[in-house]
């Protein structure tokens, strides 16, 4: 949670990745860089996902992150959720560093009183309230997801809304996989207006492989080119923004 940021990647799938990169290792490498990764693997009503369900389990073990299995009709509710129970579960995390610090290792939070252990929750919900958020949404567009990109696209307008109502500031960036001629395309750089994606997402056409390797790989590099672009700014540098 480095300077007051909470960095999250958004994965929403609905099947087992066949090109590129192992998609675990590249989330196990998110988490080192403090990036949590979610993953929601969504499926019809009248549809089995069980080749892909280890695979979003596993990703997001490996990137520290939440996973969930849900059918289309629920996914607005979901993709809220999952991003806010992230956002509270790193901030728990942190705490729980700082007071293993204060209170050694023979103590835990559990260990507190239930007055201080709700004080420490009260600081948890603030936090998730007022620390800034920077979420990189990764849509898969490939052929099964044809008839659910609208749901998709709801999901995420609903999002907005929710965040938006926080006090602290929300960044977006939105790429899809696979591209159409490398293995994803970035679709929105980051802004902190995420319903500017209705624009582009009317035109996502569905289809081909499924690079999730690939596209966690691109998802931290605009994690760190949003820095580059933060620390240029500070300095009075000009901001280049990088083509994808």
């Amino acid at each position: 949670m480095k300077k007051g940021r909470l960095k999250q990647i958004l994965l929403i799938t609905d099947g087992c990745s066949n090109q590129g990169e192992d998609p675990s290792a590249i989330a196990a490498l998110a988490k080192e860089q403090g990036i949590a990764v979610n993953v929601i693997g969504v499926v019809s009503e009248d549809q089995t996902m069980d080749g892909g369900i280890q695979e979003v389990e596993d990703i997001a073990l490996a990137g520290g992150g939440i996973s969930q299995i849900v059918h289309t009709k629920q996914l607005s509710q979901t993709v809220q959720m999952v991003t806010r129970q992230a956002m509270t579960q790193t901030i728990q995390g942190v705490i729980n560093q700082e007071l293993q610090q204060i209170l050694g290792d023979s103590e835990s939070m559990d260990d507190l009183p239930p007055e201080k252990r709700g004080q420490v929750m009260e600081v948890v919900d603030e936090l998730g309230e007022t620390v800034n958020l920077e979420v990189c949404i990764l849509v898969d567009t490939s052929a099964s997801m044809e008839k659910k990109l609208p749901t998709v696209h709801e999901a995420l307008l609903d999002l907005s809304i929710s965040l938006n109502s926080r006090m602290g500031s929300n960044q977006f960036c939105l790429y899809a996989f696979p591209g159409k001629r490398k293995p994803i395309d970035k679709l929105l750089s980051w802004t902190p207006k995420i319903d500017s994606i209705s624009h582009v997402f009317s035109k996502l056409a569905s289809g081909g492989i499924t690079p999730t390797g690939p596209a966690l790989k691109e998802a931290l590099k605009s994690f760190d080119k949003r820095s580059r672009r933060d620390l240029a700014a500070y300095d009075g540098a000009p901001i280049e923004e990088a083509n994808d």
